[in-house]
């Protein structure tokens, strides 16, 4: 069954058989990475403090908290729920020359090439045991450290990806030559410090550039690691960090999220973590704000199934329409699909049950042109 609604570590028999939402952590060391990573994954990870104690990448696979899901499994009583899933990977803390070897971080930024968002930890906490890595404790010079080095190791890889274009252009690919001018512009950016990101791009453009999996073209949130009384006493600091990252992107998610808070949550009841969650002026837990900050910088919504057999929870893109979300359940019924049946979570929780939404005409059916929204429960009809 479904764990609890806070998220924890799940078995492989909790594996979609669609791609999962997956985040990378990034940060200098000591910046609180690895703690937030256990604190939200429940996987035991070195988290002592001193540089580099990340030596191998940490992979940790948690449930999506979703009210909805919940509520669903009391009205239905499925003898499975099976959630959407995130998966975290956190890497060897980034130092100034990492894209050239210095410290560990290079070693490790293939390991996040894959993932589909980044998550940029910067430190806000007051430790006087855990060491500064940077010692000025300036939180935008630490971000921008960071993003340095991301665009440093992106720019290794454009160099060595023009090489072998210009190779190709030269014995007569036309491919290559119309990618040329736009690796050649990407490569005047990422020299310049600046993230791929930023560089003006067509849709076609985009395309061309997926399979490098560049790190400074993935969308990026920014996770304020704070102290636990921040909510009751915001320092100046994270109004410094806000500062510096929206001059550069005014629409940047900035979080502020205790890594030790989060780490002392997992340790209670759900009932007790929300009352202690209230008591202290905060709304959610960091593991939800990261997950939805997630799925809004990825433009993802979540649809649900259930039959006698289970209910489940799908994540696919915003505006897909009920074909493509009948592709993620299985690769057949995009191509085979005829209709699909439709309700709101919302109208689905007021009848209560499908006898009571269809007798009330809640349930529609739609067909290739409906486009999902975030919350329906659809069945899928598909020819043979």
């Amino acid at each position: 069954m479904y764990p609890d609604k806070v998220g924890r570590q799940l078995s492989s028999d909790y594996l979609p058989a669609v791609a999962k939402l997956s985040i990378g952590i990034v940060g200098l060391p000591n910046a609180g990475k690895s703690t937030l990573f256990r604190a939200l994954t429940s996987v035991v990870v070195p988290a002592e403090s001193y540089p580099f104690c990340t030596i191998e990448p940490n992979v940790g696979i948690v449930a999506v908290p979703d009210p909805r899901l919940d509520r669903l499994a009391e009205l239905v009583s499925p003898p499975k729920v099976t959630p959407a899933v995130v998966e975290f990977v956190d890497i060897a803390g980034l130092v100034e020359g990492a894209s050239r070897g210095e410290g560990l971080g290079n070693r490790f930024l293939q390991h996040i090439r894959e993932v589909d968002a980044i998550a940029h930890v910067v430190r806000l906490f007051e430790d006087g045991a855990v060491a500064r890595v940077s010692s000025e404790g300036d939180p935008g010079r630490d971000r921008e450290l960071v993003e340095t080095e991301l665009a440093l190791a992106d720019l290794e890889l454009v160099e060595k990806h023009l090489d072998r274009l210009k190779r190709k252009a030269r014995s007569g690919d036309r491919e290559s030559r119309e990618t040329l001018p736009l690796i050649g512009r990407l490569r005047e950016s990422l020299e310049l410090g600046e993230p791929a990101r930023r560089l003006p791009l067509t849709d076609t453009e985009r395309h061309r550039l997926r399979s490098l999996n560049l790190l400074t073209l993935k969308p990026s949130m920014y996770v304020a690691n704070v102290d636990e009384d921040f909510w009751n006493d915001p320092p100046e600091t994270f109004e410094a960090l806000m500062a510096s990252v929206r001059r550069e992107d005014p629409e940047a998610i900035v979080l502020p999220v205790s890594s030790q808070l989060e780490a002392e949550l997992g340790d209670l009841a759900v009932e007790e973590r929300e009352e202690y969650l209230e008591a202290i002026g905060a709304a959610e837990s960091g593991l939800e704000k990261l997950i939805r900050a997630g799925y809004r910088l990825l433009g993802l919504i979540t649809f649900f199934t259930f039959n006698e057999n289970e209910l489940r929870a799908w994540t696919i893109p915003e505006g897909a329409h009920a074909p493509e979300a009948a592709g993620a359940v299985h690769t057949d019924f995009e191509q085979k699909f005829i209709r699909a049946e439709t309700i709101h979570f919302e109208e689905f929780e007021r009848f209560g049950s499908v006898k009571a939404a269809r007798e009330g005409g809640a349930v529609r059916s739609e067909g290739r042109e409906y486009v999902v929204r975030d919350g329906d429960i659809l069945l899928f009809r598909t020819g043979t």
